[in-house]
């Protein structure tokens, strides 16, 4: 599909225009004055003053605060595995924590309130979903005179969790320059590619042993419709076949391939082995995507959405579309 000039020069400079807006002058207009009331997931805080000691409880949400900036000093780790460093930190902003010198909290999502007290932190972050939520040791938190806000990232854009935590932490200029840097990126990188006629679609290729198909609203499709593609979820005569979440329908893998309406698939969290496995499964041999080899990965970190992991799923998916 042919580019015009005309439009390639309108990406460009929409992309210098962020770069601009990032650098001269926030988004969003800064709060004066300490302290500040927040409302959250399990209620209102006051903040005092501006933070310095922060603690993350939920890795998931580790990211946004690094994007932002936010004095974080210590996040919990989750389980060690192909997604985290050594340490149980998540690969995609691992390397940023290291570099600031974030300490892990505590391993494994084990939650450990005397590691949290230990930190003298003058604002905990805790999550009220996930495999990583903390909501539950809310009471357990407060009583112990730490105070705590507590987000909820499953119905959140990473971009809303920035500029929510950017307020509470006094950090909104910050919060909107890292929006801005990251608009910036894919509107460059939508300048340099050539997306395919037709639809794509994201599918979630037994990813934990299910799949499902994303919607043109989740965060990967929002992504993908910023290099210029044009997303499609599940087709509506299956409605009532699937489970829904806020951002995939899962679905039977006999009932996968009269899911699949793109003439592009991404794969989820996929690999090349991941297309390859895809291109092999004779349940979806007729698909015109496996047909004309358009399938392709979006990569191992794109199972969530941040500034970091939203950065390698850009770069992932400018290696198959960049213009020679």
């Amino acid at each position: 599909m042919m580019i015009p000039h005309n439009f390639r020069r309108t990406v460009l400079t929409l992309a210098a225009t962020l770069v601009l807006a990032a650098q001269q002058a926030p988004a969003y207009a800064a709060e004066d004055g300490w302290p500040r009331q927040v409302t959250h997931e399990a209620g209102t805080l006051t903040v005092e003053k501006k933070p310095q000691r922060v603690v993350s409880t939920t890795p998931s949400v580790t990211g946004v605060l690094l994007a932002i900036d936010a004095p974080v000093i210590a996040s919990a780790a989750t389980t060690p595995g192909s997604l985290t460093d050594a340490k149980g930190f998540f690969s995609q902003w691992a390397g940023v924590a290291d570099e600031r010198g974030v300490e892990v909290l505590y391993p494994r999502l084990a939650f450990d309130i005397e590691a949290i007290i230990g930190r003298d932190p003058d604002l905990v972050i805790s999550s009220a979903t996930g495999a990583d939520a903390t909501a539950q040791h809310h009471a357990e938190l407060t009583a112990q005179g730490l105070p705590t806000i507590v987000v909820n990232y499953s119905n959140h854009s990473w971009q809303e969790l920035a500029t929510n935590l950017g307020k509470a932490l006094g950090l909104e200029t910050e919060a909107a320059a890292a929006i801005a840097r990251f608009d910036a990126y894919a509107a460059e990188t939508a300048a340099a590619i050539t997306p395919p006629e037709g639809k794509a679609t994201i599918v979630a290729y037994n990813v934990g042993g299910s799949y499902s198909i994303g919607r043109p609203s989740s965060p990967q499709a929002q992504v993908l419709t910023s290099l210029g593609f044009d997303m499609v979820g599940l087709p509506p005569a299956l409605a009532s076949q699937v489970t829904r979440s806020s951002d995939f329908d899962f679905i039977s893998r006999e009932n996968l391939s009269s899911a699949i309406i793109g003439d592009t698939v991404f794969l989820l969290n996929g690999t090349r082995a991941d297309v390859d496995a895809f291109l092999a499964d004779p349940v979806l041999a007729n698909l015109p995507a496996v047909v004309n080899k358009r399938v392709y990965p979006l990569g191992p970190t794109s199972f969530r959405i941040d500034y970091y992991s939203g950065r390698q799923m850009i770069d992932t998916v400018a290696r198959n579309f960049r213009r020679s």
